[in-house]
């Protein structure tokens, strides 16, 4: 039996595989998304059940598609998240199949285009967009590998307190997911070890707007990936308990207890990183410059609704955890039961048998355009630019890459 041709054949079935379909149907090129589990799957079985976007409503669309809500300036759940991808997906009659994980992706011997070895048969197609996303293959340190006393999982993993064992609670990553576990545990009566590592903190909301419309005011947001820099540390934002600025000196007045970075293990015992303090000043020399740039670009632009806001520039002294930082955590005399790593992900393209990674691994490309002709990449963090992995700006990668189809 010959297999099945497509023309462009997009895998992964979230924002991006979604954006990047619509864009090929307004330009009326035949497609096909194929998604080993549901759309959107990662929304709806990875996320925590208390999670919130880190993004405000009114910021959430898809191209031509928008995100109805009642609140402008909150922050929409995962379902909520779910809900609206599905009703697009429908908007655009995407033609998704779902249920079907393609298990090796080749060039075609014997003339140009792909072969996409599937679970449901082999599908050949003249281009590849891989919209599959960061979130690929949770990291777990292997410091507490033969500990089988605690109770471990990944950030994904998690969905409630009332999961966890009765006790106490490591998060070992502070960004938006670990910090906000950190604290919904907290807010749930759990006492919490939060485990504190190289970060930019930014205002949830300064001079009367939101951080996510000073981007976008700023032009930050289209920074792009060459005007980046070497320095890749990600904005700690959240949108928790109605949004508000991170500040880890007030989590630990909370009940917080702050460490540094997690080095090494012994059995119960973890060796703690120095340098706590000097972590969270760099947080705040972030934080900082970012009121800074706002505060020249208000005074040079004369906008009127933008009041000043001297109180954001307030900074609580160093709580006693971080003035005599914990050098070694013995999680036994903590009463630590369970450790949530929070400690991000890597990609899992084993599965691509095609000459577009480098040494580490990491896709090679040129604003999601591979060196191998027809093969594309969308949806990852700084694809071209900053909002690339915005649901507000996964669209304008998925117009240039349709636009490259066509013209290909």
């Amino acid at each position: 039996m010959p297999n099945e041709h497509v023309e462009t054949l997009i895998i992964g079935g979230g924002q991006a595989g979604l954006a990047m379909s619509g864009m090929l149907s307004r330009r009326s090129l035949p497609h096909l998304i194929v998604e080993r589990h549901r759309i959107a799957e990662r929304w709806r079985s990875e996320r925590w059940n208390g999670l919130r976007l880190q993004f405000p409503n009114w910021s959430i669309r898809l191209p031509g598609y928008r995100f109805e809500h009642a609140d402008p300036n909150g922050f929409a759940t995962s379902n909520e998240i779910v809900d609206f991808l599905a009703a697009y997906a429908a908007h655009i009659e995407a033609p998704v199949r779902s249920g079907v994980r393609v298990i090796a992706l080749r060039q075609r011997s014997g003339g140009p285009g792909f072969v996409a070895e599937t679970s449901a048969g082999a599908i050949e197609a003249g281009n590849v967009v891989i919209a599959t996303g960061p979130y690929q293959r949770p990291v777990i340190p292997d410091f507490l590998a033969g500990n089988n006393r605690v109770f471990q999982i990944h950030a994904n993993a998690y969905r409630e307190p009332d999961q966890l064992p009765a006790g106490s609670v490591l998060i070992v990553g502070s960004g938006a997911s670990g910090t906000q576990i950190a604290e919904e545990l907290q807010r749930a009566g759990r006492r919490v070890f939060l485990s504190v590592g190289r970060h930019k903190r930014v205002p949830r909301r300064y001079r009367g707007q939101d951080v996510i419309w000073w981007l976008s005011e700023l032009g930050l947001d289209q920074t792009t990936a060459a005007e980046r820099g070497p320095d890749k540390t990600l904005a700690l934002i959240t949108g928790a308990y109605g949004g508000h600025t991170i500040d880890f000196r007030k989590l630990a007045g909370k009940g917080i207890t702050l460490l540094g970075r997690v080095a090494a293990a012994t059995g119960d015992t973890l060796a703690i990183e120095p340098g706590l303090s000097a972590t969270l000043a760099a947080g705040d020399k972030a934080y900082f410059s970012f009121l800074d740039i706002v505060d020249k670009h208000v005074q040079k632009s004369g906008l009127d609704d933008a009041p000043p806001e001297p109180g954001a520039r307030i900074i609580a002294r160093d709580p006693a955890c971080v003035t005599a930082a914990i050098a070694q955590l013995d999680l036994k005399k903590e009463g630590i039961t369970s450790v949530i790593w929070a400690t991000g992900y890597t990609f899992d393209f084993g599965w691509i048998d095609l000459p577009v990674f480098d040494s580490s691994g990491e896709p090679k490309h040129r604003d999601g355009v591979t060196d191998v002709p027809g093969l594309y990449f969308l949806g990852l963090p700084w694809l071209s630019r900053m909002s690339s992995s915005f649901l507000s700006g996964v669209g304008d990668d998925a117009a240039a890459l349709a636009e490259h189809i066509a013209r290909k």
